[in-house]
């Protein structure tokens, strides 16, 4: 698919990036956080990337409707497998569609909440999505990206030296211009075993930087900041 860039993790390994996903925000920070700022009970939310669906689910449990949107029919598939069951997809308010940030399937002003987690909004590039997500707001509506925080040791070490020339800094002012509110959130990655730690890291890491990361990691967890971004869309005037 033209205008997708293919995610090195889940794409290639969604069985391991599963035992990721459930090891991410042991502490249910991230949640607290989202829910704090924008509480989709009763909402019509989109999920921007949703990949093989683990978090539609949790929104699914109180919204309105939940529409995953996925750029990679593989990941869209197994997301419809794991909604079989629950909710089905098309049914009880919520389905999953492939397609890319930047052309989401969705009429104007029609969802009040457009979530992403570490997919496509990274900074500068990423203007297409924007406009996306600002299309099918409603007014009042808010898009939520939540990243990880290349700034916060140790996880955001090992992020720059696979990336180096990532700078934080740019980003951050990026979505400053951008009219967002950025704060930072702390939390856990803690995993049952050491197999799966390691096994996480050596998908989300090069050879050399994941046998550093797992090197700085004894026992089972791994402290890792995010930062969530939020941007309310006006109820007024369009900004200009």
């Amino acid at each position: 698919m033209k205008q997708v860039r293919p995610s090195p993790n889940i794409w290639h390994w969604p069985e391991i990036y599963e035992i990721e996903n459930r090891a991410q925000d042991s502490t249910g920070a991230l949640w607290r956080a989202l829910r704090e700022h924008c509480d989709w009970t009763g909402l019509d939310v989109v999920d921007v990337g949703c990949g093989d669906g683990f978090h539609l689910p949790l929104f699914a449990a109180t919204a309105r409707t939940v529409v995953g949107v996925e750029p990679h029919p593989p990941l869209a598939r197994r997301a419809r497998r794991r909604l079989t069951g629950s909710r089905s997809p098309g049914e009880s308010g919520v389905d999953v569609r492939v397609a890319p940030a930047q052309r989401l399937p969705l009429a104007d002003a029609s969802v009040d909440l457009v979530h992403a987690r570490t997919a496509y909004f990274f900074g500068p590039g990423c203007e297409p999505g924007l406009a996306e997500a600002e299309r099918v707001l409603r007014p009042g509506g808010t898009l939520a990206i939540i990243d990880l925080d290349a700034s916060y040791p140790p996880y955001g070490e090992w992020m720059r030296a696979d990336l180096p020339h990532y700078d934080p800094g740019i980003v951050e002012s990026f979505f400053e211009r951008h009219g967002f509110h950025s704060t930072s959130v702390e939390t856990l990655w803690r995993f049952h075993d050491r197999t799966s730690l390691e096994a996480v890291l050596g998908i989300e890491f090069s050879a050399k930087v994941a046998r550093k990361a797992v090197a700085e990691s004894p026992g089972r967890s791994v402290p890792v900041g995010y930062r969530l971004r939020l941007r309310t869309k006006p109820t007024g005037l369009l900004r200009q």
